[in-house]
């Protein structure tokens, strides 16, 4: 019978092994199944960005790169018939010679420039005297006030000959990059078939180059002359609504955060207040610029597409994010600290700004960059304040009208030409990503460079 129990003992214990050599080895497979699924997840989003950003570059990076055709252009003293340049007199009123400098820059402008490089072209197409007007459709319109700015700039140029890189007109940078199908026929073809002609000849005898696009970096936007368009207005407007996202937001965001965490008494009032934050920081960005065409434009009659009503509403956008992350930091701070510094005597403010604020400056610093990073790659809230519009000049202020380089790359990626701007659109969105790739790596610096231990 002793016999038959121990028996059993040595099933039962058999079998409890069993269950739990089996529940291990489910374990085990669960937990390598686990580590299998995240790793394919990550593999499966590194992939994704990785082809994302190989289709942006792939596109975006020879729009950095244009067709210019170098031409000697000889400034024609019998076409550019102009008065003297005004120089202000030592008894003469600043506002009276700004006037005669007005009038004088309008004298200059009323110069067909477009003469000087008809005639500079004529020199080197063949058979230019048979197709004259074509000949212009070699160069962008644009720049014949390039030749008017540097005449503007230095008048003793008249009756010289200078040798200049001229952008070719768009049409013949995407003929010449191969952007467009060669063997369509006539009737389809943007460009007639002795301007390609002639396109093909110059770019073979090293007339027409590619060479680094500076117009995409120092011109404005521009509808007339499509090869001169550039990101300058869109980077100031960007620049301009950043600085105010800066000092405004982020101080009131880092001062609310402290109050809340640090002063603010626990009741049912900060509850909802901590409740609405964290409601706001979900809020779609597009809300804020409505709120923000409502309240800014609509009640305190702020003008519309200016970095000033734009940087306030982004401003709005970026303050929860702000709030919740610098409460973020604040809460990571050991209370020993607080602890150790009101036993030693310290008051509440210097326990704060002397031992807790320095403690949590790496994660505030970081917090704000990521939120003025978020708020630069912001277009929706944009387009309610009218920033969409076309604006062809670079603003110097933040209360001149302008756009942003997130909606520039929103109207460019509708313009109509699209075998030339689908580049520049990939290049521009290349400029945004180098900006906030750029802003993070100064956030994780920030971090590293201040981050202390205890």
């Amino acid at each position: 019978m002793n016999m038959n129990s121990n028996n059993g003992s040595v099933s039962d214990n058999q079998l409890i092994k069993n269950k739990v050599a089996a529940s291990l080895a489910r374990r085990h497979r669960q937990e390598k199944l686990l580590r299998g699924t995240g790793l394919a997840a990550v593999l499966i989003s590194l992939a994704l960005v990785s082809l994302l950003f190989i289709n942006i570059f792939s596109k975006g990076l020879p729009a950095f790169w244009q067709t210019s055709i170098t031409l000697d252009i000889y400034f024609d003293p019998s076409v550019l018939q102009i008065s003297e340049k005004p120089v202000q007199r030592a008894d003469e009123h600043d506002n009276a010679f700004r006037q005669r400098d007005l009038e004088w820059r309008s004298e200059v402008g009323r110069i067909n420039f477009n003469r000087l490089i008809s005639t500079a072209l004529m020199d080197v197409l063949p058979d230019a005297e048979q197709h004259r007007r074509h000949v212009l459709r070699m160069v962008t319109s644009g720049e014949r006030f390039a030749l008017r700015d540097m005449v503007i700039n230095d008048p003793s140029i008249i009756g010289s000959t200078q040798r200049l890189h001229l952008l070719t007109d768009a049409n013949i940078d995407v003929w010449i990059k191969g952007n467009i199908d060669r063997s369509l026929p006539d009737h389809q073809q943007q460009l007639s078939p002795i301007v390609r002609q002639w396109a093909d000849a110059l770019y073979a005898n090293g007339t027409i180059k590619n060479r680094f696009s500076f117009a995409l970096f120092m011109n404005p936007d521009s509808r007339s002359s499509l090869a001169s368009a550039g990101l300058a207005g869109a980077f100031m407007g960007s620049l301009f609504m950043m600085l105010i996202v800066m000092f405004l937001a982020v101080p009131l965001g880092v001062a609310a955060a402290i109050y809340l965490e640090e002063f603010a008494p626990r009741n049912k009032l900060t509850d909802l207040i901590e409740v609405n934050i964290n409601n706001l920081a979900a809020v779609p960005s597009i809300v804020f610029g409505l709120l923000g065409a409502a309240v800014f434009i609509g009640m305190f009659n702020l003008p519309m597409s200016t970095p000033l009503v734009g940087g306030l509403v982004l401003s709005l956008m970026t303050l929860p994010t702000v709030i919740i992350a610098t409460r973020s930091s604040l809460k990571a701070i050991p209370p020993s600290i607080r602890q150790a510094a009101l036993g030693l005597g310290a008051s509440k403010m210097q326990t704060i700004f002397h031992h807790v604020l320095p403690l949590a400056i790496p994660g505030i610093l970081t917090a704000s960059i990521l939120g003025v990073a978020q708020a630069l790659g912001e277009a929706a809230p944009l387009l309610l304040i009218g920033m969409k519009s076309f604006v062809a000049t670079v603003s110097v202020s933040p209360m001149e009208q302008s756009t942003a380089l997130p909606v520039q790359i929103f109207l460019w990626q509708g313009n109509e030409l699209r075998n030339f701007f689908e580049a520049r659109t990939s290049a521009a969105i290349i400029v945004l990503l180098t900006l906030m790739i750029s802003l993070n790596a100064v956030a994780i610096w920030l971090r590293k460079r201040f981050e202390q231990r205890w």
